[in-house]
């Protein structure tokens, strides 16, 4: 492969259906080992911290970081609002693993490079995955700084025959053919709701489909329309990939997006999406989302060899 580390060059190759230079399963091995021996911490949960949610990583106690830079075959991320680091520590007694900005396609990665850290994480011990995202409401229920659980997904470059499991299959990570008709934890989303009583938000906290495009432009409002129209109920860039990885790893996944914009649907609109509107959302939610994350660890079930 050239340079070990990977240096987070975007490689030649993009889209999800190419094959040529893709990880081993020796490199998600030498990263995880590279992880173990360079920290305490055995994580049981992995969380991937969306735009503006970076902040998520703050409460965790005992905490290590680490630049992404330092840790071999791991891309850097380039878009603004992300730290691009992995931060280790525990959260109401879990201990966790939180990436501090993920990677996207439209960052130049490929499909296969983007989800590289999620079977990192399965072959360090990891249980459960807890995604997270900034998204625009399709659904006109929907208002700023409401979080939706993610019940289940559209996976929109998926028609085109983009999906991370394209390629030899290997299944020391999982099956050929992982279905994906359960792909969101329900108990989580049941625990989910009992903790939003809990902190007792005047907002009802909001459960639907998120559907992934590839950007990094933002939808006209023909694709709104048509999102709509296939029955999604908010709309990003990332997300979907890490979940189908995590599935097939078997993983347990837990999912929630943040509000941070209503899409447009009118022509005669003035307003316009941009991304530091996105950012200033996680801003003005990140009180209430530490609270909401801080709760949810206390009901994932310990490893099943502590039981």
């Amino acid at each position: 492969m050239g340079d070990p580390r990977g240096q987070g060059r975007p490689p030649r190759e993009g889209g999800g259906g190419a094959t040529e230079n893709r990880f081993t399963y020796d490199d998600y091995q030498n990263t995880s080992e590279w992880l173990l021996c360079h920290t305490k911490h055995r994580p049981q949960v992995a969380v991937i911290c969306g735009s503006g949610l970076g902040n998520l990583v703050d409460k965790l106690t005992d905490s290590q970081s680490f630049d992404y830079s330092e840790i071999p075959n791991f891309p850097r991320s380039t878009v603004p609002g992300r730290a691009g680091r992995l931060v280790f520590g525990f959260r109401n007694g879990k201990a966790c693993v939180m990436m501090q900005g993920r990677f996207h396609m439209y960052e130049g990665y490929p499909i296969w490079k983007v989800t590289f850290p999620v079977r990192v994480f399965f072959l360090m011990g990891v249980d459960t995955l807890v995604v997270t995202d900034a998204a625009g409401g399709l659904n006109p229920e929907f208002e700023v700084g409401d979080i939706m659980l993610i019940r289940d997904h559209i996976n929109f470059p998926g028609f085109s025959g983009v999906n991370p499991l394209i390629g030899p299959n290997d299944e020391r990570f999982g099956l050929r053919f992982p279905a994906m008709s359960d792909a969101y934890d329900r108990d989580m989303r049941q625990n989910a709701h009992r903790a939003w009583k809990q902190m007792g938000e005047q907002r009802e906290l909001k459960e639907g489909t998120y559907v992934m495009l590839a950007g990094p432009s933002f939808e006209t409002v023909a694709e709104c329309w048509l999102l709509q129209r296939l029955g999604a109920d908010a709309v990003g860039m990332s997300t979907v990939p890490e979940v189908i990885v995590a599935r097939h790893c078997g993983l347990r996944v837990f999912g929630f997006s943040l509000i941070t914009n209503k899409v447009v649907l009118d022509y005669e609109a003035k307003e316009k999406v941009n991304h530091e509107q996105v950012l200033e959302a996680g801003r003005q939610a990140a009180q209430k989302l530490e609270q909401f994350v801080s709760i949810l660890m206390t009901s994932i079930p310990p490893p099943a060899k502590a039981s």
